[in-house]
């Protein structure tokens, strides 16, 4: 299938999934989804309001105070939660073409993160729920002490347009597994991906209120994170977005956990292969065509070797094009709305008036005849690491070239940067590679390799955000810590 033959095939786009019914939205809003590959509208969908903002929340607060399931034994959850996967995993088909239609990311590329990457993650949760020590049995000082893992209560997910489907896996599930409830907050852009989503949920049979879905917009989103019944909020996005949703949790200090932006660099060691340093950097650089929070935008090039290296990138960088997002041999596809291309234009031409110069890509592809939200992958070279394109996340395939002295120097650069998503080290000798990622300010490093395991405990230092995802402790994450003194305990603690 391709956009000259559109069938959207998405449920209840009327309505909206909250309190384990299908509602549809008081004030009879819609949104228009958009598909990015044409610019064109394909379907409308019910935009919930505040009054289902306050009618989901209603309904997790009456699952989690009242109803069975942070009552139910972890077995119990975890057999529910398999079927909410095996549901999922019976629509991946689906899935990958409804996000291809409403963000422009490809169906190929569907299929390695929804089908392959989300499966694996939530699988793994599911592995890791028995291993979790959810009580725990301690003696010190002469005290028996239980040590319990309790679930924190309604959580509010906001999710991201870039990777809904990852996400049920990175929050939802390892959340439900704690025994939490759900208002999951969908990107504005998911309205069909939420929907699948919601009817997946639905089809696994949690009791009413447990996984409520809002695909919804700015307002009812800062609505819910000001919330009173909701006690975390568990999000995913920009920067500016994580300090709003802190400074209006501050007030009743409700728990955050924030998986926020990058700028990640690629420090490329002088003793580099350069065929064996491309085919993982440059798709980690430019794929998603830029649009993926651990993108390494910023590639650290050895000045004796920066025009060589800058040179064979630039070819490399040309090879990929981009088109279609439902045809199955394209690998990059549009950016996923008028906002981001905008944007990426925008910083593209702040750029080069700041002195960059464009060694590939930096522009719209003519073939599309400006329609679509189509930008080619960009290289930029004698980019200054102060100036505001190796600062600020694109968001997009804008990729700069920056020149080091020595290896100390690319440290500094590497570590100048209020972000600490992600980074890789490349060079011929392993064992240097490790030294030098041992001293960059980041949560995530890779060694000649680029990318991230989502499997194990996943995030950010710095701007990057708080807070881990995946393995034990993104389940642990989901959880209150509370001691139980037991009886025949010594005195002096008894009486702190």
């Amino acid at each position: 299938m391709t956009t000259a033959s559109i069938d959207i095939d998405a449920p209840h786009l009327d309505a909206v999934y909250l309190g384990g019914k299908w509602v549809n939205p008081v004030a009879g809003a819609t949104v228009d989804v958009v598909m990015p590959s044409t610019g064109r509208v394909v379907a409308t969908a019910a935009d919930p309001g505040i009054e289902e903002a306050d009618a989901a929340v209603a309904a997790a607060r009456k699952a989690f105070d009242e109803g069975p399931w942070p009552r139910m034994s972890v077995d119990e959850r975890i057999a529910m939660c398999t079927r909410f996967a095996e549901e999922l995993e019976s629509r991946m088909d689906q899935l990958n073409r409804l996000w291809a239609i409403e963000s422009g990311f490809p169906v190929s590329h569907g299929e390695m993160i929804n089908t392959g990457a989300a499966s694996a993650i939530w699988r793994a949760a599911l592995a890791n729920a028995p291993k979790v020590p959810w009580k725990e049995k301690r003696t010190g000082g002469g005290s028996e002490v239980v040590i319990s893992h309790d679930p924190i209560g309604a959580v509010l997910a906001i999710l991201t347009y870039n990777g809904p489907v990852p996400e049920i896996g990175m929050k939802i599930i390892p959340g439900l597994l704690a025994g939490c409830v759900f208002v999951a907050k969908a990107a504005p852009d998911s309205q069909l991906t939420a929907r699948v989503i919601a009817e997946c949920a639905e089809a696994a049979g949690f009791p009413a209120g447990v996984v409520n879905v809002m695909p919804a917009g700015m307002e009812t989103s800062r609505h819910l994170v000001a919330h009173p019944g909701v006690d975390m909020v568990h999000m995913t996005g920009g920067v500016s977005v994580g300090v709003d949703v802190v400074t209006q949790t501050a007030p009743r200090l409700a728990r955050t956990v924030l998986e926020l932006g990058g700028k990640s660099p690629a420090i490329i060691l002088p003793d580099a292969v350069l065929d064996e340093v491309i085919p993982t950097l440059v798709p980690a650089a430019i794929g998603g065509v830029g649009q993926i929070c651990v993108a390494l935008s910023r590639i650290l090039i050895p000045r004796s070797r920066y025009d060589e290296i800058v040179a064979r990138l630039a070819v490399e960088f040309a090879q990929y094009k981009v088109g279609d997002p439902l045809d199955p041999a394209t690998v990059l596809g549009p950016l996923g709305n008028e906002r981001a291309l905008v944007r990426v234009e925008s910083m593209l031409e702040r750029a080069i008036a700041d002195g960059a110069n464009v060694a590939a890509g930096g522009r719209r592809p003519p073939e599309f005849n400006g329609e679509g939200f189509y930008f080619e992958p960009t290289l930029l070279r004698d980019v200054d690491p102060d100036s505001f394109i190796a600062q600020e996340e694109v968001f997009g395939p804008i990729i700069v070239a920056i020149a080091y002295d020595d290896v100390e120097d690319a440290i500094t650069i590497a570590n100048n940067t209020r972000f600490g998503l992600a980074a890789s080290v490349y060079s011929a000798d392993a064992t240097a590679a490790f030294a030098v990622a041992q001293c960059v300010e980041a949560g995530n490093l890779a060694i000649n390799l680029a990318g991230v395991c989502l499997t194990e405990p996943f995030g950010g230092i710095k701007q990057s955000g708080w807070g881990r995802e995946g393995g034990i402790e993104g389940i642990l994450e989901f959880t209150h810590i509370r001691q139980f003194l037991l009886s025949g305990a010594s005195q002096a603690n008894r009486e702190r």
